[in-house]
């Protein structure tokens, strides 16, 4: 999740609807300036007992991320706590149990991506040798209650982690149990960035399922691949989900800024403090009608932070993120960037993929998404016939060409498609990553869960 660092005391007031649509044509960008933004989480532990360690506590994640200064991060704070880290390749945040999340740098391929990944997991890793901590890769905390995880000192998590139980089941879990990756990345045009979006949109449940690595829940076996992605289905109605209207006739900026106006806000940010607005309307800001904020009307960094608190499967900022995939180990981490810049960013591979979905009806999109996280490959397509599976290795030949179109090499003359070979071994082997972990659990780790700490430790 987004680090506020200041308010921005500079940023317009917001007077007219244009603005706000015009925040997302100030992402266009000709292709040759396209970039590559990869996030990606993971679980911090105590390598001794397995417990997931406090921010304040000897050698816990305050002490962590002032460790990681070393290698030239500059240190975040929010109300005097170190909160964040800040450098060259991007930055260092918390997620509100104490998650590690790099958000990195933009880049332009993927071997600068991959060279990032490497270089952070490199540093994390030396710096919980000192401390006595690892790091899991997973898409869900494998043996952890909620109430065994700490909270990180963040306003903005203090807000939410009340009022996620407002509004659905499971929004505690995805705040505190949950891992994922992410990529970010930019459009050229309104009508290219719609084209991006559906694409997107309509082969996320694949993503989701390549990615599932989410199986297990307090120790055991929880029937799902992806619970991670299951939980999304109970967290907050009002801001996630597959976003019907993203394919309907004239959908384009102004679409999506209507569909996040009816977004109820979370806060608002000023004089480095959140300020509760949960539950109000960013339309009523707009008229000055705010009750936390009587009179005052809302700024452009007020817009790009109401944006943030939106959490569908694909999400638009000044960026498309794709959103859909489950935490893992670093293979998987340099994977996913490879998929969707091989599907998107070329477009050839663009409209290729577009061909493929194009004719999936609304039922199928969503049946798909509600199927994915327990069936994983073996979700159907509907009246389409068949199953994910079946397409899983068109969808990745498709990339696989995009990124050969692409061709951006590295020093050794070797182009990006080779980041794609996580996920071609998946579909070869059949299972994805969970139901290989639940075979283990029922074989070599004879029931016991943590033996994915000896297994999936960075």
């Amino acid at each position: 999740m987004s680090t506020k660092t200041v308010s921005d005391t500079s940023a317009a007031v917001i007077e007219t609807r244009d603005q706000l649509i015009g925040y997302f044509a100030g992402g266009e960008k000709p292709a040759e300036r396209w970039r590559i933004g990869t996030e990606h989480e993971k679980f911090v532990f105590r390598t001794s007992d397995h417990r997931a360690p406090s921010y304040d506590e000897p050698g816990g994640i305050r002490d962590l991320l002032l460790a990681l200064t070393e290698f030239g991060w500059t240190p975040i704070e929010e109300n005097g706590k170190v909160i964040a880290l800040a450098g060259k390749d991007g930055t260092v945040s918390l997620e509100p149990a104490g998650q590690l999340e790099l958000s990195g740098a933009p880049l332009e391929n993927l071997h600068q991506t991959c060279g990032e990944t490497g270089r952070h997991l490199q540093q994390v890793k030396a710096v919980g040798e000192k401390l006595g901590l690892g790091f899991l890769g997973l898409g869900m905390w494998p043996d952890k209650t909620r109430a065994e995880l700490p909270i990180m000192p963040k306003g903005r998590y203090a807000i939410m982690l009340n009022h996620m139980p407002r509004v659905g089941s499971m929004g505690l879990d995805m705040m505190l149990r949950t891992c994922t990756i992410q990529v970010n990345l930019d459009y050229a045009s309104e009508a290219d960035m719609v084209q991006k979006f559906r694409v997107g949109l309509a082969l996320q449940p694949l993503a989701t399922a390549l990615f599932a690595n989410s199986p297990f829940t307090e120790g055991k076996p929880n029937g799902m691949l992806s619970y991670r992605s299951h939980i999304w289905s109970d967290t907050d109605p009002h801001r996630t989900g597959m976003l019907p209207f993203v394919f309907e006739d004239g959908f384009g900026y102004e679409r999506y800024a209507d569909y996040a106006l009816d977004v109820p806000m979370y806060f608002v940010y000023r004089d480095g403090k959140y300020i509760d607005a949960a539950g109000l309307s960013f339309r009523d800001f707009l008229k000055g009608e705010l009750s936390v904020l009587p009179g005052e009307l809302p700024t452009m960094d007020d817009w790009a932070d109401h944006l943030s608190t939106a959490f569908p499967e694909v999400r638009l900022k000044t960026f498309l993120e794709m959103r859909g995939a489950d935490g893992g180990p670093w293979g998987r981490i340099c994977a996913l960037p490879a998929l969707w810049v091989g599907l998107l960013y070329d477009q050839g591979a663009l409209d290729a993929a577009w061909d493929l979905v194009k004719d999936w009806s609304l039922e199928t999109r969503q049946a798909l998404r509600d199927s994915v996280p327990r069936l994983g490959l073996d979700a159907p397509l509907g009246t389409k016939g068949g199953t994910l599976r079946d397409i899983a290795r068109q969808v990745l030949d498709i990339a696989g060409a995009g990124l050969k179109a692409r061709g951006r090499l590295d020093a050794a003359g070797d182009d990006e498609t080779g980041f794609l070979t996580p996920l071609r071994d998946v579909v070869r082997d059949g299972r994805v990553p969970a139901q290989q972990l639940l075979d283990r659990y029922g074989s070599s780790w004879d029931g016991d869960v943590t033996r994915v700490y000896d297994e999936l430790t960075f």
